[in-house]
């Protein structure tokens, strides 16, 4: 025996509304007018005999009814979504669509694109630089490799890996002024590439506080805090990511043996509808291996760094 179900249009117009708590927004996203959402809420409302929607201060919320619904049919509209993605993109070939920080993407992702070229030779790759949250959000972005605390609603976010950070700078660098103890940064500028808090936690583990108030140049992000070490600038932080390949080349090299572990981590984001489509299952399961790989090396950076444990998100 079949079940009646209410139309979908006014059901996408209740999840929608009920995401927002705006008939405005919902109908700013669904491109229809505002009178057109409050009809089709209506009509689900006398439908279901029940009321979705309540005004508390003058402000939407959901009623009792509409709280146990929204879970419901949000799961619904994501199931379909999926699958008509996997129907869409049933194949490892087409464009794929990536957003990764900058340091990351230029020291570690590109020098290993060829393997993955090689390997999916269909896959037509179109490379974002950017640690811009919004990028995380966008329509033409099919996954993201950040660099973050892991909490991005609405999203299936899934650790790739944790970090440790410890000073680099070029062997130019080292030979020309000595940087054998902790105490030797005073006589160097600092390369920040953040606000300041990843120098402040490694000179305080380093039992060398004041250092922070040396002299430092600030960069927008660790690409440039790095490109300037390399050009013997200053002394920046590396991670056990980014910099694995520039200590393997002798383009930086670390003068401490101290590692602390990073504020955030490197984690992947995804849509949850393309989450299991072959091409992004497929360079997910590509990224994996190639920090297996890396692992499996012997190891190069600072041997007292200490790692965190994260744990798998579904966003709802």
């Amino acid at each position: 025996m079949s079940k009646r179900l209410p139309p979908l249009n006014p059901l996408r117009a209740f999840e929608v509304t009920a995401r927002h708590l705006s008939v405005s927004r919902a109908a700013a996203e669904l491109h229809v007018t505002h009178g057109a959402v409050s009809h089709q809420i209506r009509a689900l409302e006398t439908a279901l005999k029940v009321q979705l929607f309540e005004r508390r201060g003058g402000r939407l919320a959901l009623s009792p009814h509409g709280a146990a619904l929204l879970p419901v049919v949000a799961g619904a509209f994501d199931s379909i979504a999926e699958a008509i993605a996997l129907l869409t993109r049933p194949t490892t070939e087409g464009e794929l669509v990536v957003s990764c920080v900058q340091a990351v993407a230029s020291f570690w992702l590109v020098p290993r694109l060829g393997s993955f070229t090689e390997r999916y030779p269909g896959v037509r790759l179109k490379l974002i630089a950017s640690n811009d949250p919004r990028e995380i959000y966008s329509d033409r972005v099919d996954l993201a490799l950040v660099y973050g605390d892991g909490h991005w609603p609405d999203r299936v976010v899934e650790p790739w890996t944790d970090i440790s950070l410890f000073p680099v700078c070029s062997p130019t660098l080292a030979n020309s002024r000595p940087l054998r103890e902790v105490a030797d940064l005073a006589s160097h500028v600092l390369l920040h590439g953040d606000d300041g808090r990843e120098w402040n936690s490694w000179l305080a583990a380093a039992g060398a506080p004041t250092l922070a108030y040396g002299r430092r140049h600030l960069m927008s992000n660790a690409h440039l805090a790095l490109e300037a070490a390399i050009n013997g600038l200053g002394v920046a932080l590396g991670d056990t990511v980014t910099v694995s390949r520039l200590l393997a080349d002798g383009r930086l090299i670390v003068p401490f043996d101290l590692a602390v572990p990073a504020p955030d981590a490197f984690f992947i984001v995804t849509r949850s509808e393309l989450r299991n489509t072959p091409m992004v299952r497929a360079f997910i399961d590509w990224l994996f291996a190639e920090r297996a790989r890396d692992e499996a090396r012997p190891e190069r950076a600072p041997r007292r760094a200490r790692t965190r444990r994260r744990v798998l998100q579904r966003a709802s």
